[in-house]
């Protein structure tokens, strides 16, 4: 990871079954209007990178497509309710932030990332008047996870947290080749008409 980013050690909150996926390198996408907490505004990009931290609340299997479902029982079985640490094992640069507005150019890329198509239509129509954000993200996998120290901070329906942390710049590769990553920013962008 760049010097740049140890200096202000942010992470994105994410259902703990998409921080999963993506370090699986089974999606490369998350879509996001905010956090609860963040009501008031649009949702803004903090960083270009950050940590992923996964967030345990509000997953739902039935949110999933079936193919992912089984994800949570994976992820909850790392975790429990009133855990004194969480695990980080994967940070992400944004290569795109593409606002989504309409459900067509949703279910334009309903094949490439976790939820079912009832779920991300619900994300697009919460905060009607705000664009929907697509993030693709280059993910990179933390050769040694870090178990830091969970913090009041970082609960609730937030999508960014500064971690109070010492994450030092740790070995890391990408999760999916860059020849196959720039094969489905384009296939993407192209179902997107971009």
């Amino acid at each position: 990871m760049e010097e740049s980013t140890r200096e202000l050690p942010v992470a994105l909150k994410e259902w703990a079954v998409a921080v999963k996926a993506l370090s699986e390198g089974k999606q490369i996408m998350v879509l996001r209007k905010g956090g609860i907490a963040e009501e008031t505004r649009d949702f803004q990009l903090v960083s270009p990178r950050f940590y992923l931290l996964p967030a345990y609340e509000h997953q739902k299997p039935e949110l999933l497509k079936e193919a992912y479902r089984g994800g949570i029982a994976d992820t909850l079985a790392q975790w429990h309710e009133g855990a004194d640490t969480v695990r980080i094992s994967a940070y992400a640069e944004v290569v795109e932030d593409i606002e989504i507005r309409d459900q067509e150019t949703l279910d334009s890329i309903r094949d490439y990332h976790i939820w079912t198509d009832a779920f991300a239509e619900e994300r697009l129509k919460w905060k009607r008047t705000k664009p929907l954000h697509l993030l693709l993200l280059r993910v990179y996998r933390l050769e040694e996870p870090a178990d830091i120290p969970m913090r009041e901070a970082y609960s609730g329906c937030k999508s960014w947290v500064s971690l109070e942390a010492d994450l030092q710049q740790a070995p890391s590769k990408p999760v999916i080749e860059e020849a196959a990553f720039n094969e489905q920013i384009m296939q993407i962008k192209e179902k997107l008409g971009l």
